[in-house]
């Protein structure tokens, strides 16, 4: 039986998207559904445009091609933006996974997934970008010293970003915050 390759591509359950230095080249049609755009509005564009703000996407990838460089992989959970179409500008959860095609030039090629967690995983609080960096590393059971370093920043700087974090949602502590967060 002979595999077609395009048609797994387009009809993959999850968003796919292949990659040419943070640019997209091709996607398919979840990913498309996904951020309420057209292919023609996403493919040629920087993967900027599904962040919710420039910082965001400089500063993630800057962290992620060193790990992209040593394993080849990188995966997280972070907050995206919709495109276009009723929800635009609408923040979700999603989980991403990429590989580098070299390990030796990272952001040269890549084959990206994404999968929208907003079944889930609702954004209730309005958080800022880094507020939405540190509660993603929460719920990945990161402590404030481990999320100061894969951040570049002091734990205690972190320490305020948690506790800014509780007061919006309520939290009376780092597992409640977690809980929340992962909650929806």
């Amino acid at each position: 039986m002979d595999i077609d390759y395009r048609l797994a591509f387009d009809l993959a359950p999850v968003g796919l998207a292949l990659s040419r230095e943070r640019t997209m080249v091709d996607c398919n049609q979840v990913l498309c559904e996904m951020f309420g755009a057209t292919r023609e509005q996403l493919v040629g564009q920087s993967f900027q445009i599904l962040y919710p703000s420039a910082d965001e996407y400089e500063r993630l990838g800057a962290r992620m091609a060193p790990l992209l460089g040593k394993g080849g992989t990188y995966a997280d959970d972070r907050i995206m933006k919709r495109v276009d179409g009723r929800l635009k500008d609408e923040t979700f959860w999603c989980h991403v996974t990429g590989r580098a095609l070299s390990r030796e030039t990272p952001h040269a090629a890549g084959i990206w997934s994404f999968e929208d967690l907003s079944s889930r995983r609702t954004v209730k609080a309005d958080l800022t970008p880094r507020e939405r960096e540190v509660a993603a590393h929460l719920m990945s059971g990161l402590t404030s010293k481990e999320i100061g370093k894969a951040l570049a920043i002091s734990h205690r700087t972190v320490e305020i970003y948690r506790a800014r974090l509780m007061r919006k949602y309520g939290a009376h502590s780092t597992p409640d915050l977690v809980h929340r967060l992962l909650a929806g």
